[in-house]
Parts: structure tokens; sequence; C-alpha cells
């Protein structure tokens, strides 16, 4: 699937998408690398929108490659800014999006690779896109993603439009495209047709599917400025929880603004990551700037609370969970407005798919889905501080849900 476009150079947009496993990020890295060993002293802008991810991810990929192909002793790597260098003096540099100022001074950019495309806003892209007009030939922008929903700006932009051949290529693949896939992977894939076959569709197929009855439609992207929402409002109040996860699920911080008089909630701050030990995430939580803040953590794990803690995060606590704790969390969460910094893609995307759940029959029953959760269970603790036991419903209906 992938290996004629390996020396495809001729067109702009390369549109890579798919389900998980289907090696296209991999194919994309080996392409550019065999792309800047061939023509000399051009430059590569490499993107995700968030940038404690940039290192672990996109950046580690190249290394590994570079490792793979026996170059790493020839190439010049800078770990403290993220950039490799060539001998011929091609060379890749790597960049978040979250704070568009970092990539306005990088100059004659002859491509770019914009990692989890979905994570971006169109506006980004478009700024993205004004930036590659180097004078050099065989300018590109590949973007690598899986579908997430029909609501992303993804899928307006390359699957519900005609494209033009001549410019742009669009390449679908699967974890079934990838022969160097492990056995057990693969059966983890495929165990989802029994489970979630939506899910399955969407995460193992690639497949834009649309998903059923969303538990949240009171929300909103905006790029508001949170500080100024603090000076205008002395009684706002700023609120911060934290799920736990590590090999298959995500650690999860969401950083909100709770204005209850307008029964408003500001998601300003978020990070997301897997495989954290809790020393890491102390360390982030303390390199964000909310060390010192009350954070509220899923008190099923208290040696990660204590552990967090002992790292430097004093004011760390479990939440106070009680009976149909979710089923509350998410029906005092449905009394507000929602409001999330366009910044903060994880929620935003767990917001768009976060949906009840079916009978056998097809009925919708009061039990959401156990996926696209992680930040949703962070807010959820986070607004503890403002439900107070004597607020808590006591009994939840279905229409007082939504179903």
């Amino acid at each position: 699937m992938y290996y004629p476009h390996l020396q495809e150079y001729d067109k702009r947009f390369n549109v890579y998408y798919g389900g998980g496993g289907s090696g296209k990020s991999h194919f994309v890295v080996q392409k550019m690398i065999y792309k800047y060993l061939k023509y000399p002293n051009r430059k590569c802008l490499v993107v995700r929108k968030i940038g404690s991810t940039l290192r672990e991810s996109i950046y580690a990929l190249f290394k590994s490659v570079i490792s793979d192909w026996e170059l790493y002793e020839q190439v010049e790597f800078r770990e403290t800014v993220l950039s490799i260098t060539f001998p011929n003096g091609s060379q890749f540099i790597f960049k978040p999006l979250d704070d568009p100022e970092k990539i306005k001074s990088i100059t004659n950019i002859d491509d770019i690779v914009i990692e989890e495309a979905t994570e971006l806003t169109q506006e980004d892209f478009s700024q993205l896109n004004l930036r590659l007009r180097s004078k050099n030939p065989y300018n590109q922008i590949h973007l690598m993603y899986n579908p997430v929903s029909k609501s992303n700006w993804v899928y307006d932009y390359w699957h519900c439009r005609e494209l033009d051949p001549k410019t742009t290529m669009l390449l679908h693949t699967t974890y079934k495209d990838n022969r160097f896939l492990p056995d057990d992977y693969i059966q983890t894939l495929e165990k989802m047709k029994e489970t979630d076959y939506t899910y399955y569709k969407i995460y193992a197929l690639g497949e834009f599917a649309t998903l059923d009855k969303l538990i949240f439609t009171n929300w909103k992207i905006d790029d508001f400025d949170y500080l100024q929402l603090i000076r205008e409002n002395p009684n706002i109040k700023a609120l911060f929880g934290i799920d736990f996860g590590y090999t298959n699920d995500a650690s999860a911080l969401v950083c909100v603004l709770a204005d209850e008089e307008n029964k408003k909630l500001y998601i300003f701050d978020e990070f997301q990551q897997r495989g954290m030990l809790n020393n890491q995430l102390a360390d982030t939580i303390i390199n964000m700037g909310y060390g010192k803040e009350v954070i509220i953590g899923d008190s099923s794990e208290p040696k990660s609370i204590e552990e967090i803690r002992s790292y430097g995060v004093p004011r760390i606590r479990g939440a106070k969970k009680g009976n149909d704790s979710i089923l509350n969390g998410i029906q005092f969460l449905q009394q507000f407005e929602i409001i999330v910094h366009s910044k903060c893609v994880h929620i935003a995307e767990e917001l768009q798919n976060y949906t009840w759940q079916k009978d056998k029959n097809g009925i919708y029953f009061n039990k959401p889905i156990d996926k696209y959760n992680h930040g949703i269970d962070a807010l959820r603790y986070a607004v503890e501080e403002i439900r107070g036991e004597s607020r808590k419903i006591k009994l939840l209906n279905r229409a007082l849900l939504g179903l």
C-alpha cells in the first residue's frame, strides 16, 4: 500500500488516514528520511498540537528509524530544542502548535509533517499551509490521523469535497495492511468486533462511523482568555481533576474555571498521555504550573495519590465517590454550558464521542460506554469542589439524562 508513494514528491498534500496499527506514521517518517538523505539542505517542520507529546511520539519514531537504518552515529540530535540534522545539511525541526508563536520564527520551510492532524484546528492547518512557500522543489505537507468523529474538521476538509488529484493524495489503510504487527495486537483489535462494533469500525478499520446518542450536547469550542475571565469575575473558581491510567488508558489532567452564577464551565488546560509513572505525572503537573492547586483524583488509586503528593503536589486528594457517582456527575455537568478552549483537543474529542450504551434490542440504557472518558472522568472529579454533598442528586432517571 505504501511503497508506491515512497518517491512520490509531486503532490503538495499527502493525507494518510485509517485505523490503529496501520503503519502510516512509520511510513511517513521513512519516506521523509529517505527524501532528506536524497536531497541536501532541506528543512522540514514536524508538528503536533501539544508539545508534551511531541518528544515521546513522532520525534522518538524518527530516532528509531534512523537507528534501524544504522545512521545514528552520522546524525546530529539536539535534544534540548528537538532537531535532527543530516551530514548533507538537511534538517528536521520539531515544534508544538499549542503556541503559534513558536513557529513564526522558522523560515525557509521545504516540507511539513503533521502528526495526529485531528488534534489541530482548520485554522492551524491553514496557517501551516501558508508557511510552506520555499523556492526549493517538491514542497509537501504530510498529514496522518485516525478518524475520530464527523464533526472534526478533517472530515469536511478531506472527505466531503472533490479533491484535485494533481495536488492531493489520499490513502486509507488499516491494520490489515501492516504485515509487521504482532498477532496479539491483531487479536486485540479483532475482539472489538464482538464487544463494540462501532468502535471497531472507527479505531480498527479507520472509518468515520456515526456514533449513537451523545451524552453531552451542552458544549462548544472557543478561544477564550482564562486570565481575563478570572480578572472580570472574582467569584469564578479554578478546579483541577486527574484520572489515572498507564498501559491501555491515558492519565488525564483537566483544568476548569467554574462560573456557578452563570452556569458555565471553561476548560482552559489539559494533559493526557499513556505510560506515565507517578513521579512523571507530578513533574508534569508542577511544570504546567498547578503544583500548589487542589487537585482531585480517582480515589480508587490511593497509592498513586500518596506518591504524587510525596513528589511535590501536596494538595492532591481522592474524590468522594458515592452510589451512582458516574451518573450523578454526568447529570451535574449537563446543567452547565461547557466551553472548551481550542487547545484542549483531547477532551473535545471525548465530548464528541462519549455515548450511552445500547442493549441487545437496540434500546439505550443509563450506562455510558467505557471509552472516550479519561478527561471527562477527571472533569467529574474536578467539579466535586462545587457540587457539595447536599447538592448530589440521589436518583437519576432516563428523562433527566436525555435518554
